[in-house]
């Protein structure tokens, strides 16, 4: 119990396992704590002077705001984040995929010969002003209890959100939430899709019909030309019944796993994210990725500090660059908006044991494993290339995931160590704990348990390895704990950048 977690033989702090009393011994180490340190916090292994590098994951996550002496407790009151050149590398890499194929998932394959890990129905709100009626459709198809004569269909979902109107009709803004709910009415999760518009709205629904060319399954109406809440209810209700015959009739089959998409993602991070969860989902991500598979990692605030460590491996110059570019555009964004980069991490992740930015982001990419990066995406941008990407997105996760999945993402592993709860419809999100301690008190909630790492029960590699076979148990139907609780109606949540007129 009064063991430390040292990362790296060049680190000048550990992480406590344990909430340790002051004046304690600390096993393999010649110090006795100082003050008493939280579970998943920081311990000075040797004396800091005031203004050195404070050293975690044998990187830099901050710096010494006093003289900090052995023993004692390293967080917020003594740790401060500043500005450093960070170095990085870029040779051109390619990925080597694995060319046979010998790990598949029971898949359901469309006829335009994508590949989905669910079924549900959709019912897609282009403006606020149409959510109302979106959500009449689906609560009373949800109560008329007809779907349970399909049992091959998983649900209808409503997409609905706060925004669609004021603002700039060729604004970044309207891009990004074009590109989101194009995402979404095209992602093969959804059998069927009913675009549903007021009429007068900037989002006309004339912007989202290029897919009328490709897909037979999506239909667009607007409230004004249906003749108010009432006819177009009824009119899409009746459109529903007729067409779920023809929704139930689905077979999943045997698919590669290069067919799977998985966004990597996390949020109420702790001091254990980046020890447990983290490193082990990017493990599973690799394995993925040389099985010819992708994933998608996101929330560019947070990997500020670590971005070094992704540049180095970058494909190629280009895709440095517009990794480069996204940050230069978030450092404008928050100094436009009185705000800096440093603002994060958030209450919860402190309480937790992560101190600054820098530490938060080292443990967040981890995620990513160690894939070469072959691009990097703008919000909601399709995905081009098959393995490893990155996705600019907010650190906020609602509308981080959003992006994800309109950009392809069929499978979501989300990392927690405080208990995050969360579900994003159509995709089956995966929930990963840190630690043990909230794995067992939010049992329910968490999928796997990645604290076993931190106690010496199992390795990165071996948790990992059960990472990567629960998300093909998972795309081959078996239900998460979020789909068992009901979580995902209400997680659409677009990136809204702009002026709101």
């Amino acid at each position: 119990m009064n063991s430390l977690i040292v990362l790296n033989k060049n680190d000048n702090v550990g992480v406590s396992q344990f909430i340790i009393p002051e004046k304690t011994k600390i096993n393999g180490q010649e110090i006795s704590t100082i003050d008493p340190i939280p579970f998943g916090h920081k311990v000075c292994l040797k004396p800091i002077n005031k203004g050195d590098p404070i050293i975690k994951y044998d990187q830099i996550i901050g710096f010494a705001s006093k003289n900090i002496t052995a023993g004692e407790h390293v967080h917020s009151h003594n740790l401060e984040f500043k500005e450093f050149n960070r170095k990085f590398q870029i040779k051109s890499k390619k990925t080597i995929v694995d060319e046979k194929v010998d790990t598949f998932f029971n898949g359901i394959l469309r006829d335009n010969g994508e590949v989905a890990t669910r079924n549900y129905i959709g019912i897609v709100s282009t403006v606020n002003c149409s959510a109302t009626v979106t959500k009449m459709i689906v609560e009373k198809i949800k109560y008329s209890n007809i779907l349970n004569d399909y049992p091959n269909i998983d649900g209808i979902v409503p997409i609905t959100h706060s925004t669609g109107c004021g603002m700039n009709t060729v604004s970044e803004g309207m891009q990004m939430f074009q590109r989101t709910i194009d995402g979404f009415k095209n992602h093969p999760n959804f059998s069927h899709v009913f675009v549903i518009g007021l009429g007068c709205e900037c989002a006309q629904v004339s912007l989202f019909d290029e897919s009328v060319k490709k897909h037979n399954r999506i239909h667009f109406l607007t409230i004004q030309d249906e003749g108010g809440t009432k006819k177009i209810v009824e009119k899409v209700l009746s459109q529903i019944k007729n067409l779920l015959p023809e929704a139930n009739k689905i077979k999943r089959t045997p698919q590669s796993v290069s067919h799977l998409t998985l966004a990597l993602q996390c949020g109420g991070s702790d001091g254990y994210s980046g020890i447990t969860a983290n490193p082990a989902l990017g493990v599973a991500a690799d394995l993925l990725v040389k099985k010819g598979g992708s994933s998608i990692l996101s929330e560019t605030p947070e990997i500020y500090g670590a971005e070094h460590l992704l540049i180095n491996r970058a494909n190629s110059q280009e895709t440095a660059d517009k990794l480069i570019e996204r940050l230069k555009w978030w450092k404008n964004y928050t100094s436009i908006n009185n705000s800096t980069m440093d603002n994060n991490p958030a209450p919860g992740n402190k309480r937790g044991g992560l101190t600054t930015i820098l530490e938060k982001s080292l443990g967040a990419v981890a995620k990513g494993g160690k894939s070469i990066l072959e691009d990097v995406l703008e919000y909601a941008e399709p995905l081009k290339n098959k393995g490893f990407n990155f996705m600019d997105s907010p650190g906020y996760d609602p509308v981080s995931v959003t992006g994800q999945v309109a950009s392809g993402a069929n499978v979501i592993c989300f990392t927690t160590g405080r208990g995050s709860c969360f579900g994003c419809k159509p995709v089956p999100s995966l929930k990963l704990s840190t630690n043990t301690a909230m794995y067992e008190k939010m049992e329910e909630d968490m999928d796997i348990n990645c604290g076993t790492i931190a106690e010496g029960k199992e390795d990165i590699e071996k948790v990992g390895n059960r990472i990567f076979d629960i998300v093909v148990n998972t795309a081959s139907g078996d239900k998460s704990k979020s789909e068992i609780n009901g979580y995902g109606d209400e997680e659409f949540n677009p990136w809204q950048v702009g002026v709101v007129m």
